[in-house]
């Protein structure tokens, strides 16, 4: 199965629709309760639930989700006032359509699910409904929304996000040590489309990080992203420079990224990393290592973006 852990939870919604079409008597029977086998549409929604359940079990690379909220819809439609679901049918038909909508907290959406739901629906529909109709057809079958997970992605992505790196570290700055986590850091932003205008290294020393900064605020470079500095050591100094150019601190910023992490590891309780408004740039700190700035960020991107409109007066 795929790897969803560096996937952080959102609310996850899916609509799913399915069509079971049946003649024109068939659904006169129906409204008037005069089926063989009794109740039709409370039967097929319960086993819409029972199916959605399973979907794990029936698909092997599904993973498995709480499934938060269900609600399952029937309609009766006709030529007359659902015309797109009624090309290329028979004439003297109607059909009854299955609504499925689903609501998930999780890393990973819940459309099979809401789809697995209407076509046992639909499947219930036709074993209830084959005693008196020798012509029912199931169509139609189509996820109609989802939202959630990379579905918001697009959301939040500002126009024209650009960024700036610098490396905070004494070993890296001395050439001791090759970067890789500012490049990680790069590399992470360049994947949801900002652009890097700047990438510097200094030593663990205030003034150096504190001007790497301030000119970058003064270039107006929205989002500027410091790696290294944020422990507990006695050179790491970066949380103290930061902290003293901020106007506004960004406490929800911080919180997303250690609560991300500490989740993989309980070394992630050690940061101090903050985050802020100085003038119209947001400062974010970010751990020293590889790993630790890949957790981060896949907790805080792409929604992060969204604070530029904030800064700038827009809404929420």
């Amino acid at each position: 199965m795929r790897d969803i852990n560096h996937k952080i939870s959102t609310l996850r919604t899916a609509s799913a629709n399915a069509v079971i079409y049946i003649t024109e008597s068939t659904a006169i029977k129906i409204k008037q309760d005069k089926l063989p086998k009794g109740n039709l549409l409370d039967v097929a929604r319960a086993a819409a639930f029972l199916g959605a359940k399973a979907t794990p079990q029936l698909l092997p690379h599904c993973h498995p989700v709480n499934i938060d909220g269900m609600q399952v819809d029937f309609e009766y439609i006709y030529p007359s006032s659902h015309p797109d679901f009624f090309i290329g049918t028979p004439p003297l038909r109607a059909g009854i359509l299955i609504t499925v909508a689903a609501k998930s907290i999780g890393r990973t959406g819940i459309e099979m699910e809401a789809l697995t739901a209407a076509s046992i629906a639909a499947l219930e529909l036709y074993d209830m409904l084959k005693p008196v109709d020798d012509q029912l057809e199931i169509g139609h079958i189509r996820l109609a929304k989802k939202t959630g997970g990379k579905s918001d992605h697009n959301h939040f992505l500002a126009p024209l996000a650009t960024c700036a790196v610098l490396v905070c570290s004494d070993a890296t700055a001395s050439g001791q040590r090759q970067d890789n986590s500012g490049r990680k850091i790069e590399e992470m932003l360049q994947a949801t489309g900002a652009q890097v205008l700047d990438y510097q290294i200094v030593a663990d020393e205030k003034p150096l990080i504190q001007q790497a900064i301030e000119a970058w605020v003064d270039q107006d470079i929205p989002f500027i992203f410091t790696t290294g500095g944020t422990g507990l050591g006695p050179r790491d100094v970066t949380v103290e420079a930061v902290s003293e150019l901020v106007d506004k601190t960004a406490d929800g910023i911080v919180e997303a990224m250690r609560g991300h992490g500490q989740q993989r590891t309980p070394l992630a309780m050690m940061s101090r990393s903050v985050a802020g408004t100085i003038r119209n740039s947001l400062v974010v700190t970010l751990p020293g290592s590889t790993n630790g700035v890949k957790e981060c960020l896949e907790a805080i991107l792409p929604a992060l973006f969204h604070a530029r409109k904030m800064m700038m007066g827009g809404g929420h």
